[in-house]
């Protein structure tokens, strides 16, 4: 018998009953010894049974009785095992140290990926003429590219739950710098479709794991920290055109495409800093109900089993599939969720093509390239200037946890709807100066809180299947938006109509996100006047009065509810 357990046997023979170590420990239940003080054998016979509602105590209470009991039930542990039994606990985020320089390589990724296929507008008109096609033709490869950066969703969030974020953003940086590398060796249009799936799966890989990373290393900074690393996406546009018009002049598209497909490869180094802070950035296995995996048993047993048995367990494993990388019961239970899924869908319709299609409309009205492309890194310019300060203002206390962010998004998607029929009215630079400049400082916006709304919709444990089924539905309307304003162009001949259908959906969407929110808003806040309102258990009992003659009298509830005031005297 060691030390510590004789010493505890002595205190117990003296005093008869031994005095609680822990006052929470005492409070959530009662430690029962066996025998008496000479007869404890030590303690691995010491019990716990919880009083009636003891397990409704708080997380801390049940944190300390686990402790005590754990340095109870071994008095002699080392401090490895018990930093091994700490360690198992999921860490808190840093918001800082590591994670600035995880920021830096998200504004890196982002500025490689989002903002890439904006430049492939600067090779549109040699895209044309190389494989004389028209504009709904050549307007799929960049189409086709962005739809498949949102729609490789739910295999990327497979690919972080198995591999983690880190390997994850590696491997798109070599998938989208083969891609775009390949591509100048196309031949034909449907060749170069196929390096553009290649190319966006490699983006989808690379964006998606980064701004998972964020969320894990910034809880108290997230809004600042997505707002700030979201001027990777207007990096990418102020560097990339005039890169590519750079590189356009001196190699051509096809040697173009080559030198950025070496830049893409940038990506691999970004993700290689990009080191998990917990259990949920990294690697993990999938939590199965089954318990512990007994392979040869299961399957045995699985040899067993019919064929009915057999569908359910494969469609129990397709349904737990779907809840873990898509996300679809949010789309079903949580209304919030469901209505900004499908605001930004709508939304993605227009949002992007005006990217597409802003220097084919300049220089088709006679404005030169090297102009046109100006305007991209004008709109460039001004998301470097913006977002940071809206980095600055969003990351304020105030508007922590106040639920404004989704009403400023709903705004900033209605100027950057309306900004688009600007450009419709006129083609002259000024014009166009002056719809940059508005539609940068709505898209800054846009940009920084996308994610943050996103975050404070749902759980941070939901958010890469939230974000992979949101995903995957913009990338079909991301991928027939390119193509049906090429089709409006062939038809009419005018790029104008391009910019005000534009405007006409990306409005219309931020109309429904204010719109929805704000009714549900009201409606929560009318479910929560009501329980304020509604009298508990504990005032609906009979009331006594005591009146000059001490008798005591109940009242019925129809009673007092006719009389409101109940007096009481000669107490």
């Amino acid at each position: 018998m060691s030390e510590g357990v004789d010493g505890q046997g002595q205190g117990q023979g003296q005093g008869q009953t031994p005095a609680p170590r822990n006052r929470r420990i005492h409070r959530a239940g009662n430690l029962h010894r066996r025998g008496s003080g000479e007869d404890t054998e030590g303690p691995e016979e010491v019990e716990r049974t919880p009083e009636p509602g003891a397990e409704h105590g708080d997380s801390e209470e049940q944190e300390g009785e686990r402790e005590q009991a754990s340095h109870a039930a071994a008095p002699g542990a080392d401090a490895g095992q018990v930093a091994g039994l700490a360690g198992q606990s999921q860490p808190s985020a840093p918001d800082g140290g590591w994670g600035w320089i995880v920021l830096v390589a998200t504004i890196l990724v982002l500025a490689l990926t989002l903002a890439f296929p904006s430049c492939i507008g600067i090779f549109y008109t040699d895209l044309q003429t190389e494989f004389n096609t028209s504009n709904t033709e050549t307007s799929w490869v960049p189409a086709i590219m962005v739809a498949v950066l949102h729609a490789g969703g739910p295999l990327c969030s497979v690919l972080v739950e198995r591999f983690g974020c880190r390997a994850t953003v590696m491997v798109g940086g070599v998938l989208s710098g083969l891609g775009m590398a390949v591509s100048a060796l196309a031949r034909t249009i449907n060749e170069l479709y196929i390096t553009a799936v290649i190319t966006g799966l490699g983006f989808c890989l690379s964006f998606q794991p980064s701004v998972t990373m964020m969320g894990h290393y910034f809880v108290r900074r997230r809004a600042f920290a997505n707002a700030l690393s979201s001027t990777g996406t207007a990096l990418g546009l102020s560097t990339l055109p005039l890169i590519s018009n750079f590189l356009l002049n001196e190699f051509g598209w096809r040697g173009s495409f080559l030198v950025l497909g070496g830049v893409l490869l940038n990506c691999c180094v970004c993700g290689a800093v990009m080191r998990p802070v917990g259990p949920g950035s990294g690697p993990s296995r999938p939590k199965t109900p089954q318990g512990p995996s007994k392979p040869n048993s299961l399957r045995a047993q699985q040899e067993r089993e019919g064929l009915k048995k057999r569908l359910s367990t494969v469609l129990f494993g397709f349904v737990a599939f779907l809840r873990r990388h898509m996300a679809f019961d949010l789309l079903v239970s949580n209304a919030r969720y469901r209505a900004y899924t499908f605001g930004v869908t709508w939304m993605m319709l227009g949002f992007v093509v005006p990217l597409v299609y802003l220097v084919p409309y300049a220089t088709d009205h006679g404005m030169e390239q090297d102009r046109a492309a100006l305007l991209m890194s004008i709109l460039g310019l001004v998301n470097i200037a913006v977002r940071p300060v809206a980095a600055l203002l969003f990351g304020l206390p105030r508007f922590r946890g106040t639920g404004y962010f989704v009403y400023m998004f709903a705004a900033a998607v209605l100027v950057n709807g309306l900004s688009n029929a600007i450009c419709g009215a006129a083609a002259s630079f000024r014009v166009l100066l002056l719809y940059v400049v508005i539609f940068g400082v709505s898209m800054s916006v846009i940009g920084s809180l996308l994610f943050t709304v996103l975050m404070e919709t749902v759980e941070m444990n939901r958010f890469p299947s939230a974000l992979g089924l949101i995903s995957m539905l913009e990338s079909g309307t991301l991928l027939i938006g390119p193509p049906l304003a090429g089709m409006l162009v062939d038809s009419t001949g005018q790029y104008s109509y391009v910019f005000y259908a534009c405007s006409v959906s990306v409005s219309s969407s931020g109309l429904f996100i204010m719109g929805y929110f704000y009714y549900l808003d009201n409606r929560r806040d009318g479910e929560k006047g009501e329980k304020t309102k509604k009298p508990s258990g504990f005032y609906q009992k009979p009331a006594m009065i005591l009146v000059p003659e001490c008798e005591h009298s109940h009242v019925s509830l129809q009673e007092r509810k006719a009389n409101d005031a109940v007096n009481v005297t000669n107490v």
